[in-house]
């Protein structure tokens, strides 16, 4: 019996599919790569510096896409080129990427278009994508520490109860003691670990998947988003982030001659609470009506503070309301950096005595019957 060797040779219609596929999928990786919020500002930094210096969009475009090693950002930006050679507006050009720009940095470019101030709303957009992300990086570096205790606290509680609190349970169970209810219900809790590991596993994973999609779904998001402007310390820190945010986008907006209605409609779709959302989006047919900004302000006092209320109405009065929104800004983001940087020392107190309590319990929980024992030899 003679074995056939030969390799099974592929047909050229079945290479031209490998090759149809293979770029479908590097190109729909490249659709998902994600472009930087350090990318936009270096992109929005060096075409405001272009446009200044006299040199032509499309061209300034042209030469911003030759510098980017971002794929999908290269395309994007060579797009935006090729329209505005052609004579399409930047704006209508963007309208296409808004997915990746926003309705923010669109509705900025549109009103620099139609003022003839283009080069000085991109200085504005510059500022505006830097403060957020930098406002962004640092509540990022702050929850880090917590949320890395939080999770090595409840991995170093699960060990105990996997590979500790059973040994413990064969001592007990040899001496045929009575236990008190506090070392019974440590003990229910690591059998029902022990033995129900996949289970335990299970349950965790179906936990946080309905958090995240209930975080996702609108009818539930005011009610979290309500609960996170109340939580004590936590609190705080929100509502300061969405003010810093208020504050900076209308003032952004307001300098580059958006109507106050079409500004209160742009920073509502961004805010990321919805509380504060729906009070913007609230507020729009008020504007319209001919009521003032205090006075829409107003009537949330849960959302906005006082100085806020005061500071626009001297805004209002004195016809400086993007300054003085723009200080409010500068002044909460200081405020947040402040928080950001001493927020550390404030949790860890509140961790410490967590995690000490949550050892001290179960110290009593295993000493007492112990103890207990030790009376009974006695």
């Amino acid at each position: 019996m003679v074995l056939d060797l030969k390799t099974k040779e592929t047909s050229p219609e079945q290479n031209s599919k490998t090759n149809i596929w293979f770029k479908a999928l590097l190109a729909r990786s490249e659709e998902i790569s994600s472009i930087s919020a350090k990318e936009k500002i270096f992109f929005v930094q060096n075409l405001q510096v272009m446009i200044r210096s006299g040199l032509a969009l499309d061209r300034s475009l042209k030469t911003l896409a030759e510098q980017t090693k971002n794929k999908r950002f290269k395309k994007i930006i060579t797009a935006l080129a090729y329209d505005t050679e052609k004579g399409v507006s930047f704006t209508d050009s963007l309208k296409k990427y808004e997915s990746v720009f926003g309705h923010l940095f669109i509705s900025m470019v549109e009103a620099g278009e139609i003022s003839g101030r283009l080069e000085a709303v991109l200085k504005q957009i510059y500022l505006q994508i830097k403060k957020s992300h930098e406002l962004k990086s640092k509540v990022m570096a702050a929850m880090a520490y917590p949320m890395i205790v939080v999770i090595a606290m409840a991995g170093i509680g699960i060990g105990m109860m996997i590979f500790v609190v059973p040994k413990i349970i064969g001592i007990f169970d040899q001496m045929a003691a009575q236990l008190p209810p506090a070392t019974k219900f440590l003990i229910g809790v690591s059998n029902f670990i022990t033995h129900n590991g996949i289970l335990c596993a299970v349950l965790a994973v179906l936990a946080v998947i309905f958090v995240i999609v209930t975080l996702k779904m609108e009818k539930t998001k005011y009610y979290y988003h309500y609960l996170f402007i109340h939580i004590p310390i936590f609190g705080t820190i929100v509502k300061k982030i969405n003010l810093a945010r208020f504050a900076r986008t209308i003032s952004s907006l307001i300098k580059t001659d958006i109507a106050i209605m079409k500004a209160f409609e742009i920073t509502g779709e961004i805010l990321g609470n919805r509380l504060y959302r729906q009070s913007l989006l609230a507020s729009v047919e008020s504007l319209r009506g001919g009521s003032t900004l205090t006075s829409v302000l107003e009537k949330y006092p849960q959302l906005y503070p006082p100085v806020i209320v005061q500071m626009t109405a001297a805004g209002e009065e004195t016809g400086t309301v993007d300054e003085i929104l723009g200080e409010l800004a500068d002044f909460y983001e200081e405020e947040i950096d402040q928080t950001m940087k001493t927020l550390p020392s404030i949790i860890e107190p509140i961790l410490l005595l967590v995690l000490g309590a949550g050892v001290g319990l179960m110290a009593v929980a295993i000493i007492m019957p112990m103890y207990t024992l030790t009376q009974y030899v006695n």
